[in-house]
């Protein structure tokens, strides 16, 4: 059973509870596999050496996911190669590919957590409640660790994407 963690966010201002650990600054970041567009496996140990940035939305077709998206997206055509930057949702391979096609989405790797959870579990934001993803922004450094987490209270709202873009900017 995974840990039950309340007090951490809201839904359009009802709390929630996450399920999973509560993944911290200077923690190494947790394994995971999740699926990308084609349905191939990506885990973290596939982008070893490099920074990654990850963005976690509810979901791909909503409103804030969309921006949110649109925002990494264009942030990370001005990073260099050695930054990887994942969008991570529930939402189906499928659903994320015609999305990123319709939107143009070419440097920000959509991936799905449909198939085993483990991310949304390994990182303590799988929402009890709607069993979708909570909104939050990773930067996890090349050797590992964990160098900047949000976790965005209001599901709804908006990350802080300087403060995100900041923590890359300083790990390259």
């Amino acid at each position: 059973m995974a840990q039950e963690r309340t007090g951490i966010i809201t839904f359009k201002g009802n709390p929630m509870t996450l399920l999973g650990p509560d993944i911290k600054v200077g923690d190494a970041a947790p394994e995971f596999r999740v699926v990308d567009n084609g349905l191939a496996p990506v885990t973290l140990a596939d982008s070893a050496g490099k920074v990654r940035l990850i963005a976690v939305v509810p979901s791909i077709d909503t409103p804030v996911c969309d921006t949110m998206t649109r925002k990494f997206n264009q942030d990370a055509a001005a990073l260099p190669d050695s930054v990887v930057t994942y969008t991570v949702s529930l939402d189906l391979p499928f659903a994320q590919k015609r999305w990123c096609g319709a939107a143009g989405i070419e440097k920000v790797k959509t991936l799905s957590d449909y198939q085993d959870r483990s991310f949304g579990l390994n990182y303590g934001l799988l929402i009890k409640e709607l069993k979708l993803l909570a909104r939050a922004v990773y930067v996890i450094d090349a050797q590992g660790k964990v160098a900047y987490r949000e976790i965005v209270k209001e599901v709804t709202a908006e990350p802080d994407y300087a403060a995100a873009l900041a923590a890359v900017k300083k790990l390259i």
